[in-house]
């Protein structure tokens, strides 16, 4: 009697060991249940909409040393949403009339920065007084997704209006004032 009653004795207690650990599984389980996800606040993305926005403000003009871009920083993916992953642009060029090619690749590396960067600029060195260029940006997003081609720009280098001069620039004459007679 005595052996069945250590046997019943150590069942009870196997049951209650089974019982414990099926408690703590479940506080486990709902313990991690509840712990946040990975930290998205959105919906996700469709991949064809991942894509920045079309750049449309590029501008060009002639500047000392080359050709001087200008453009906007894109702030929505093309399905409208805002963007915060710009990772950086592909500058194409053509000479003349001839086909675009990509002139180079620079990364965009505020996204950390508590102000980002509004407008972006770029001076083309490699370019000739009185030829013909034609341009575009493309934006990237991260993970390689590529915006369309800006509105292109057509420009023939000219040479910039030297500033002037201090040592011999001249003030420009006040207008007489007019004189009051009773």
């Amino acid at each position: 009697m005595r052996r069945d009653g250590a046997l019943m004795t150590r069942g009870k207690l196997g049951t209650a060991g089974a019982i414990a650990l099926r408690t703590v599984l479940a506080i486990a389980i709902c313990a991690a249940a509840s712990l946040p996800g990975c930290g998205v606040k959105s919906a996700p993305i469709a991949p064809e909409y991942a894509a920045p926005a079309r750049i449309l403000d590029l501008r060009a003009e002639s500047a000392l040393g080359g050709i001087k871009l200008t453009w906007s920083r894109p702030t929505q993916y093309v399905g409208g949403h805002a963007m915060r992953d710009l990772s950086g642009f592909v500058l194409k060029r053509a000479d003349g009339d001839g086909p675009m090619t990509a002139l180079v690749k620079f990364p965009v590396t505020d996204q950390e920065r508590f102000q980002v960067e509004e407008e972006f600029s770029y001076l083309d060195g490699e370019t000739q007084t009185g030829r013909r260029y034609r341009y575009a940006i493309i934006a990237e997003a991260e993970g390689g997704y590529y915006g369309p081609a800006s509105n292109e720009v057509d420009i023939t280098r000219t040479k910039p209006a030297l500033p002037p001069n201090p040592d011999t620039y001249q003030l420009p004459a006040p207008p007489a004032s007019p004189t009051n007679t009773p």
